[in-house]
């Protein structure tokens, strides 16, 4: 099985989609490989350190893809990339599912394609979990972030001129980007305050050293799939309220609230920014999604009542060489079981879930008609 690595080319992506390292184990188990030349390179991995592991090297997208059976990538294909790759091959990369308005035509274009975002959250695929690798990297890089425009210290420090006090951070959502972010924090000397409307989520977050903020509620705000969910009006103003309080207060805030298959709740409001001091920060990462303050702009910082506000879009990209390693271990994870010495090409078995969930497309159908009405409606 021919198995091809192009570069990427969205804006601002450096990561890559296999590294000299999974190359190998690849090749060990009977697949050739091809890379695109460069396309390691902004992720510190040249193109000989992919020679020295038995890949070969193409010169461009089309050399690289146009023969492949397998096509490994990070971001989805774009729409010149998809009538380069031939018809029948299996393409494996992040897809943007709700959002992505191309999904007709990887099916049309007779590609089996696996969205990586769609991996179900169940023991056996935590090794293959892609979102969970990059938001890990994402949230400890936020707390850098914020410490690169915070004007001054984390920790607490006595000197001879007086103490400065620790600064106070707040952060919104304890999924795995929040439990980085804090734990990143606590390191850092900082006092910590997280807000999640996900009850089970605050044992984890006690467990680091923070304190744990929450609306009180009968309801529980997390669906089966272990992510937070829509809750009503009533609950929202609540929410709202002692968000307000608790940000009044704050020097930094870390926002990572986002809901599947929708706009990045609002959480941080623009009054709530006018109560904050002077030389604040706030840290969105959620402002691919729209963002949870709409004071926030897409790859731009900028200064709004006197609050620095970091909209960095793509934060794994700044660590581009640890994200692509560890995107490549998730995907050498997700196909090894699929990988076959007998067989040309990939053993797609529909029975299996972590499979069934993840493939969108397959012989010219789609797979999964929740995502074009859903594609329809944003």
């Amino acid at each position: 099985m021919l198995i091809a690595v192009p570069a990427e080319t969205q804006l601002h992506e450096k990561r890559v989609a296999a590294t000299p390292e999974t190359v190998a184990k690849f090749i060990a188990a009977g697949c050739t490989v091809v890379v695109e030349k460069g396309a390691g390179i902004a992720a510190n991995y040249p193109d000989q350190a992919y020679v020295d592991k038995g890949a070969a090297l193409a010169d461009d997208f089309a050399a690289t893809c146009a023969t492949a059976d397998l096509v490994l990538k990070v971001r989805p294909l774009n729409e010149s990339e998809i009538t380069l790759v031939k018809k029948g091959a299996t393409v494996v990369s992040l897809v943007s599912p709700f959002t992505n308005p191309l999904l007709q035509q990887y099916a049309d274009a007779g590609i089996a394609y696996f969205c990586m975002e769609m991996v179900p959250r169940i023991s056996r695929a935590q090794s293959m979990d892609v979102l969970s690798s990059q938001a890990n990297i994402a949230g400890y890089k936020a707390v850098l972030l914020a410490m690169e425009h915070y004007q001054r210290f984390f920790p607490m420090l006595m000197t001879a001129a007086g103490t400065v006090q620790p600064a106070k951070l707040l952060i919104m959502g304890a999924g795995v980007a929040g439990l980085q972010a804090i734990a990143t924090a606590r390191r850092m000397g900082a006092n910590v305050e997280v807000f999640d409307v996900r009850a089970a989520a605050k044992e984890q977050v006690k467990s680091l050293g923070a304190r744990f903020v929450e609306v009180a509620s009968a309801e529980d705000a997390e669906d089966a799939g272990g992510y937070a969910k829509e809750m009503d009006d009533d609950y929202k103003q609540r929410q709202a309220d002692l968000i307000a309080e608790h940000a009044a207060k704050s020097d930094i805030i870390i926002t990572t609230a986002l809901i599947p298959g929708r706009p990045a709740p609002v959480l941080i409001t623009e009054e709530m920014v006018k109560s904050m001091k002077p030389g604040s920060v706030i840290v969105d990462l959620a402002v691919e999604m729209g963002g949870n303050c709409p004071l926030s702009e897409m790859d731009q910082v900028v200064v709004k009542h006197g609050v620095t506000l970091v909209g960095v879009g793509n934060i794994p990209a700044l660590m581009a060489t640890d994200a692509s390693a560890l995107y490549a271990r998730n995907l050498l994870n997700f196909l090894t079981p699929m990988l076959d010495k007998e067989s040309d090409g990939l053993q797609i078995k529909m029975d299996d879930e972590v499979i069934e969930s993840s493939l969108i497309c397959q012989n010219g159908a789609f797979l999964k008609p929740q995502l074009l009405k859903q594609g329809e409606k944003s």
